[in-house]
């Protein structure tokens, strides 16, 4: 029956999981999101109970009709991304029916996770202020440096040349890989919940920060060695060696707020 019920909600969910896929595909914002589902199935597999704890649950079954109405009304009107977090949510139902609140309640983290990989329609609007900020921000650093620079709006102006920090100098991209990273990170270390509360909140000015710092570089090889170098041949790996400094900004926060060892019931 479990079988069954679970290849039902394989094929309700195609739609969905075609969706995301061309999301994750051709969305930058969200093109982690491929890698959310294998961990969040990951950490679903290391942390259920054994079969013997698992208990039938009737307000898994009140959880699951509200979801299943939820989803195929999400699905009728094209609202793509309530549809997705129906479908999980309907994921999630099923553990409840099969398992109880108990195993809910060890398993529910996983189906929270998946919700990250969800992309939101609001989130691409905010790299249009983040942009904005960025290069204000940098250009008041760089002209503390001596570069002759001038910032209006995401339009930055060196000597020859004007320069426009695109939604891609956001750090919105960043921003959200970071916090899928960090809410995964929060969740695999032991420690007090206050220290694993300012991991999660550390995300975003950790990632704004770092994606100051880039732009304030890209900004500084293009007035020393061109616009060709800076926001060509710098500009396509600046972004990964950034990353990798914010996540190694999140382990030294990490030890900070005394969360300096792992789970051991995932690894």
């Amino acid at each position: 029956m479990q079988s069954v019920s679970v290849l039902v909600w394989l094929v309700l969910g195609w739609p969905v999981l075609r969706w995301l896929w061309q999301q994750w595909q051709g969305n930058d914002f969200y093109s982690h999101g491929i890698l959310v589902f294998p961990l969040a199935l990951y950490l679903f597999w290391r942390l259920r109970p054994p079969r013997e704890e698992w208990r039938e649950s009737s307000a898994g079954l009140v959880a699951l009709a509200v979801t299943v109405v939820l989803y195929l009304a999400a699905l009728r009107s094209h609202v793509e991304y309530v549809a997705a977090m129906a479908w999980i949510g309907m994921a999630a139902a099923l553990v409840w029916t099969w398992g109880g609140s108990r195993v809910m309640r060890r398993v529910g983290f996983p189906f929270l996770f998946a919700l990250l990989a969800v992309p939101l329609p609001f989130v691409e609007a905010a790299s249009v202020p983040l942009s904005h900020w960025a290069g204000w921000w940098a250009g008041r650093v760089v002209r503390l440096l001596g570069v002759p620079v001038e910032v209006h709006g995401n339009m930055v102006s060196l000597p020859g040349t004007d320069l426009v920090v695109g939604a891609q100098c956001s750090g919105l991209r960043s921003i959200m890989a970071l916090v899928t990273l960090s809410v995964l990170f929060a969740f695999l270390v032991r420690g007090p919940w206050w220290g694993r509360v300012i991991l999660l909140l550390s995300a975003f000015p950790i990632a704004f920060v770092g994606n100051v710092a880039r732009v304030i570089s890209l900004i500084i090889v293009a007035h020393r060695w061109g616009v060709e170098a800076g926001f060509h041949f710098y500009h396509t790996y600046a972004g990964y060696v950034f990353l990798g400094a914010a996540f190694v900004a999140l382990i030294l926060i990490s030890w900070g707020v005394r969360c300096r060892e792992l789970r051991t019931d995932v690894f």
